[in-house]
């Protein structure tokens, strides 16, 4: 299981920043060490545990980038065209029955290996064929259309890192190379409850004034998307024994223990105190909207972190805390999420050195400018303002205002959970 010091949370006094916080989570953290080998079609999303240096170049040998006829650079047309006589046919996946000699030319299909002796290649489009010759025009510069061996990766290059979030892009590297197991760090281990008289799981009673659990599942399915093997622990009542119970047993066998709801100050937020009972915990004051409150604390070595029940607040918590802690724990690279500028389509106050993220659907305006338009409602409880929506301005601690037309970062969905 995955470790955390008792002292990362050693942290009081003002509200945490947002970046504050993912700091402290990259630094404290100690990532899982166990690693697994999987197939090529089994890793994509996992975090890849060494790096891979390049076995062999590529291309790992010297191609044609073009249909046409390769020649000597020796025998290149100077000034006037040149007939050339056509003594070869190489193909792809084949190679040249015999070396290209002074005043030939072989002909030649994109990818099929370079004949002996040649090393420029005419496309097809730019010759003509008289007879049985060929016919090449002058100007061609050497090497021109040719693909050298390690044109692309040199052998021994270190094409892969370890830490890498393997993309499609990267497991067809690791295919070139010839590869067809991948070591990655085992999946991370992430147990997930509600807590709250107030809910009632989906295809179970609803009593009158019970909601459906609906945080649990969106935070089941972003930790999916992330990779990790999810265990979920249901509805835990508003009890503190029962809590207390729950966490303790599942800190024995997970990398993080997640809830969302019952760590804000009522009376019937149970949450911290049954942390408290069983383990360590240091609520976050964190300097973010929606967002406010999380906890996170330390069970047995094992990382807590209680997010808020308004399904907004627990989205954007999830992103800027859970997200860079299951990061940290896999010992992946820490991905930045880098904003998109886009025109502000409305007006919004916020207090200042706190960051706040504002409900937005993009549009083209009529000068073809990519325009956010804020969400009509602001309560962190509208589930239907992620859902109607495409993604979040980011406005930062020093920001006190944005009117139409200034210039703002936008963060899709599609970043955030993926």
């Amino acid at each position: 299981m995955a470790q955390l010091s008792d002292d990362c949370f050693a942290f009081g006094g003002p509200m945490m920043s947002v970046d504050e916080a993912v700091g402290l989570i990259a630094a404290r953290v100690t990532p899982v060490i166990d690693v697994e080998s999987v197939t090529l079609a089994h890793a994509d999303r996992r975090i890849l545990a060494h790096d891979i240096l390049a076995p062999l170049p590529l291309p790992p040998f010297t191609n044609s980038a073009v249909d046409g006829y390769a020649v000597s650079s020796r025998d290149l047309p100077q000034g006037q065209e040149q007939a050339f006589a056509v003594t070869g046919r190489v193909q792809a996946g084949s190679a040249a029955a015999a070396p290209v000699k002074p005043g030939q030319a072989i002909r030649i299909f994109t990818g099929a290996p370079m004949p002996e002796g040649a090393d420029t290649v005419f496309m097809q489009e730019d010759v003509r064929i008289e007879d049985d010759k060929v016919v090449l025009p002058a100007g061609l510069k050497s090497g021109a259309n040719v693909r050298p061996a390690g044109e692309d990766i040199a052998q021994g290059h270190a094409a892969l890192q370890a830490g890498q979030r393997l993309r499609p892009q990267d497991v067809a590297l690791a295919a070139a190379f010839g590869l067809t197991q991948l070591d990655v760090v085992r999946r991370i281990r992430v147990a997930v409850f509600s807590t709250g008289n107030e809910l009632a799981s989906p295809g179970e009673p609803r009593a009158a004034a019970q909601l459906f659990d609906s945080n649990r599942f969106m935070l089941m399915a972003m930790l999916i998307r992330l990779g990790c093997e999810v265990s979920d622990l249901g509805i835990l009542r508003d009890d503190h024994a029962s809590l207390s119970r729950a966490l303790q047993q599942a800190a024995g066998t997970q990398d993080l223990i997640l809830t969302t709801g019952g760590v804000s100050t009522g009376e019937e937020d149970h949450v911290k105190a049954s942390v408290e009972s069983v383990g360590r915990l240091v609520l976050w004051r964190m300097a973010i909207k929606p967002g406010r409150p999380v906890a996170m604390g330390i069970i047995g070595g094992t990382p807590f972190i209680g997010l808020p029940g308004n399904p907004v607040a627990s989205f954007v918590t999830f992103v800027h805390v859970v997200r860079p802690t299951l990061l940290a724990l896999s010992g992946a690279l820490q991905e930045k999420l880098v904003p998109m500028p886009v025109r502000a389509g409305f007006t919004y106050k916020k207090k200042i050195a706190r960051r706040e993220y504002v409900r937005v659907t993009l549009r083209q305006a009529a000068d073809g400018a990519l325009e956010a338009v804020k969400f009509p409602r602001e309560g962190a409880g509208m589930l239907s303002s992620l859902v109607d929506t495409s993604g979040l301005v980011e406005l930062g601690e020093d920001v006190t205002r944005v009117e139409p037309g200034q210039m703002v970062g936008f963060l899709s969905y599609a970043s955030l959970i993926n």
